[in-house]
């Protein structure tokens, strides 16, 4: 079996990397920088802003089936903006490139390979990106993550006739990077969830919104 995890270098992807390790999965780590990256992990350099790095991307993994795919990477680029005035263009276009370009090419050159398995595919994607769910703030982050998970939600529809199924998660607000140090949950935390509900994904639940511990979100 062989799970594509992108952002696997650090935080909740080297994380889901490790679960899929224990798991018995051969894994392709995705990374900007691969060198001197855990050798038990096949790396494939990925920057999903760049053309060439994505062509690169999609010739090294064309040949391969995939069971799984986990898009994980992903930015925040709305610290110390506090209004609508202090965002540009370039903060809302690097949200989007990586959040939702970023994820939509990855899958598109993964999506032979999953063809080939019959796999599934899962958008680490946020609550803050969520319709329902929005006291204001963030706007490049939310936005983004509401087109990741309506992208997962179409995805679903579409992939459904060759077996593949889509869901999209809430990692909770994790101790990474991105979460900081006064986040709710570990990064092992929203890992061991996520692997949960990453597993029992399948067609009879395509298109599931939840949160790392299986609550269902409103899209």
């Amino acid at each position: 079996m062989q799970i594509l995890i992108t952002g696997a270098n650090r935080g909740i992807g080297a994380a889901l990397a490790e679960k899929a390790l224990e798991a018995g999965y051969q894994v392709i780590g995705t990374a900007r920088n691969i060198s001197g990256l855990d050798p038990a992990i096949n790396w494939v350099e990925l920057d999903v802003t760049s053309s060439s790095s994505l062509s690169s991307f999609s010739e090294a993994i064309a040949a391969r089936p995939l069971d799984v795919v986990i898009c994980n990477a992903g930015i925040y680029p709305d610290k110390g903006l506090s209004g609508i005035a202090d965002y540009t263009a370039e903060v809302l276009q690097s949200a989007f490139q990586v959040n939702v370009t970023g994820v939509a090419l990855t899958i598109g050159a993964a999506l032979a390979g999953l063809q080939s398995t019959r796999g599934k595919i899962a958008i680490i994607s946020s609550k803050m990106g969520s319709s329902a769910l929005a006291p204001g703030a963030s706007y490049a982050y939310r936005a983004s993550k509401a087109a990741a998970t309506n992208l997962a939600r179409n995805l679903a529809a579409d992939l459904r006739a060759d077996g593949i199924a889509v869901g999209s998660y809430h990692p909770g607000w994790v101790k990474t990077d991105m979460g900081g140090t006064a986040a709710d949950i570990s990064v092992e935390t929203s890992a061991n969830g996520l692997w949960q509900q990453i597993e029992q994904l399948s067609l009879d639940t395509t298109g599931v919104f939840e949160t790392y511990d299986g609550e269902k979100l409103e899209f």
